[in-house]
């Protein structure tokens, strides 16, 4: 295989350049790199806009312990398609179009071809792993990149590039685990636990689909934020006993997008008779919970991870559908080591989106969207 790896990557000839972490101090600086030739089923995409993710700062700083530097990271991908292969079909020159999580698949096995190439076991991410032809794969925080058709995603015109990016991760994060158990029925109430980068798309997606939606934050100061502006129809501070109690057996679903270990018993307990939690967040430490919890009211505790392309681009069409956008706070590449040091004090409200990085003149000029 080592022939073939060595052949393949000779074909990365197209020049492009990326902002990338060399070492585990995550500082990001500009780095010439080079994309694949266009593929027979490939699409070339500038890149207009990526997003910065939390798990990006966690990769860069190799938080996970699988960085390989140097590391271009980013997987909230939007821009336009410049070239196409002769056999694509769902795309041409122009197009508005995304790409997520991955790049990548088998895209033979029983959950590829069930729509769930985020379960395959030869998943490829957008960065930080050897793709099939033995090259590392580089992210969005570059000028451009080239997947496979399959893995690309058409943005409707309703949406904007910049505000549509980031449902390209937190979107389908909190779009997957909705659908696929059943927490996306007209009527049904809907508790957002964490009201931050995810669990305000999960507040619109909840009222997109007709769900009544409860805010379950630990910061009072959320309330004005989560009632008036992103229209939820309930807030609760789960710090307070009195409200957590008043609220018990009251929620069809919770989805949990909180990262901190945190006490779930009193969060189990705001569920009804046959009530899910749904974890989304990554807590550091394993989590303590009581049989009893969930076993006396047949409760159910899940976990969700992104989603299929299949369920993205049904997604987005329904963001489309609704007006659903991230709330975000447009900046440049002069700016984006900041940009990492507030994201770590949870310093943005609710995401950043990065600029196309060869605009370094749009470097300090930030817009935030209310």
């Amino acid at each position: 295989m080592a022939p073939m790896a060595t052949e393949q990557s000779q074909q990365h000839t197209r020049k492009a350049v990326g902002l990338a972490a060399r070492d585990a101090s995550g500082h990001l600086s500009p780095l010439a790199i080079t994309r694949r030739s266009t593929g027979d089923d490939d699409v070339v995409i500038k890149i207009l806009y990526c997003g910065i993710c939390h798990s990006d700062l966690h990769s860069i700083k190799n938080e996970w312990k699988n960085a390989r530097y140097p590391m271009v990271p980013g997987h909230e991908i939007a821009g336009e398609v410049t070239e196409v292969g002769k056999n694509v079909t769902k795309f041409k020159t122009g197009d508005r179009v995304g790409v997520g999580c991955m790049v990548n698949s088998c895209q033979s096995c029983e959950s590829c071809n069930k729509g769930f190439e985020n379960h395959c076991p030869g998943i490829i991410p957008t960065y930080n792993l050897v793709d099939l032809d033995g090259t590392i794969t580089y992210g969005g925080y570059s000028s451009m990149v080239v997947v496979h058709e399959r893995f690309v995603v058409r943005f409707p015109n309703t949406i904007p590039l910049d505000k549509g990016a980031p449902l390209l991760c937190a979107g389908i994060t909190m779009y997957s685990p909705m659908k696929y158990h059943g927490l996306n029925v007209p009527g049904m109430h809907l508790g957002v636990l964490g009201l931050g980068g995810l669990g305000h798309v999960a507040v619109k997606f909840g009222k997109a689909f007709g769900m009544k939606v409860t805010v379950i934050s630990s910061s009072p100061g959320k309330m004005q934020e989560a009632l008036e502006r992103l229209g939820a129809n309930a807030f609760i501070v789960s710090k307070s006993a009195d409200e957590m109690k008043a609220a018990m057996s009251s929620k069809d679903g919770i989805i949990n997008t909180v990262s901190a270990n945190i006490p779930m018993a009193p969060l189990l307990r705001l569920l009804k008779p046959n009530g899910k939690m749904i974890l989304v967040g990554l807590p550091e430490k394993p989590m303590e919970i009581s049989p009893f919890a969930l076993v006396a009211a047949n409760k159910t505790l899940a976990g969700s991870c992104i989603g299929g392309m299949r369920d993205t681009q049904e997604m987005l069409d329904l963001a489309a559908k609704h007006d659903v956008t991230a709330d975000i706070e447009v900046i440049g590449a002069e700016y984006v080591n900041t940009a990492m040091e507030r994201l770590a004090k949870a310093d943005v409200r609710y995401l950043f989106r990065h600029r196309h990085w060869q605009h370094p003149r749009q470097g300090r000029r930030r817009r935030r969207e209310v």
